[in-house]
């Protein structure tokens, strides 16, 4: 079977659809990926055959992707959510295709369209059903997978002292101001600090403490399992991957879905959070505090749960099975 797979050209939309195109093409699958070019390396690492359709270097439109579609006549199409156009354009052309979730279901006024419904196909969903958005859990279809985190290669990192909290605010929101506020109260406590800074220059957070050691990125797949906090923004790829590992996290929420997804941790009790008027030195620092001593003991056990929930739900490699079912039923 020929499966076409599509996102945005962002790590946070592309890397959830790595495991699963991954796990296609080792089940015997031809595997294609359409995204645009700043995901190309991470993709062509993982030999998924990437390609840019048409001009595309974020969104890819259904006329963007239909001349590609009748070129590569691909048995199912399976795309992100950010990507709608490739809805329209599997619609179109009568192809199969599959909505692919990066997280929660988002919710509406982020600046991004929700997957509509009309025809209704399936979600392939990598969020754990007790955080998943409860009308999404009964009036969509869906098709549970297992979240595997993923990252590309990054810079060693010493993961043996302890405690050991990783902070980072994602690719998109962060900023030198806040990472270097967190940084140092988190480090004040006595803990050992690794920060991811995305698009900050690691230059702009100035000197901090010797605690704490400062990556343009990480590979964060690997060390999350390591460390004994994240602090973070909420984003989807970040959140997954703490509750994989049975993590504890303090949220730091900066926006687009990052606060519905701190609204449903917080209640999970898998972690803190403070809201952005909040996001104080004193006031991480407490937070943090408190996630590492006697005080999260509950939270690291609500962590811990999630984790398993996450460990018993279908691998890449079972769901990649069932492609060609899932295809034959949209014909």
């Amino acid at each position: 079977m020929r499966v076409l797979f599509a996102s945005p050209g962002s790590v946070g939309h592309t890397y959830p659809l790595i495991p699963l195109a991954v796990a296609a093409r080792e089940a015997g699958h031809e595997v294609h990926f359409a995204a645009g070019e700043a995901v190309h390396p991470a993709l062509a690492a993982n030999a998924l055959a990437p390609f840019r359709p048409a001009d595309a270097f974020y969104e890819i439109y259904a006329e963007d992707l239909e001349p590609e579609l009748a070129r590569l006549r691909p048995d199912l199409v399976v795309h992100g959510w950010g990507l709608p156009g490739a809805a329209v354009a599997a619609q179109r052309a009568g192809v199969p295709h599959l909505w692919h979730g990066f997280g929660r279901m988002f919710p509406e006024g982020i600046g991004l369209e929700r997957p509509a419904e009309t025809p209704r196909r399936p979600h392939v969903d990598i969020c754990p059903p007790s955080l998943q958005d409860e009308r999404f859990l009964t009036g969509a279809e869906r098709v549970e997978l297992r979240p595997v985190p993923y990252s590309e290669p990054g810079p060693a990192v010493p993961t043996a002292d302890h405690p050991l909290v990783y902070l980072t605010l994602g690719t998109a929101f962060g900023t030198a101001e806040l990472l270097r506020t967190a940084a140092e109260a988190v480090a004040a406590l006595g803990a050992r600090v690794v920060v991811t800074t995305g698009r900050v220059d690691p230059a702009e957070l100035g000197e901090l403490p010797g605690t704490v050691t400062v990556h343009r990125w990480v590979a964060q797949a690997e060390l999350v399992p390591h460390v004994d906090l994240v602090v973070h923004h909420g984003g989807s790829g970040t959140t997954l991957g703490a509750l994989a590992a049975g993590v504890p996290q303090l949220l730091l929420p900066q926006g687009a879905d990052q606060f519905a997804n701190t609204e449903a941790l917080t209640a999970a009790g898998v972690g803190l959070h403070l809201p952005p008027e909040d996001q104080t030195a004193d006031a991480i620092a407490e937070r943090t505090g408190a996630l590492l001593g006697r005080a999260g003991r509950p939270h690291r056990d609500a962590a811990r749960s999630v984790a398993a929930e996450i460990a018993g739900m279908p691998s890449p490699a079972e769901v990649a099975r069932a492609l060609p079912d899932l295809a034959a039923d949209q014909r």
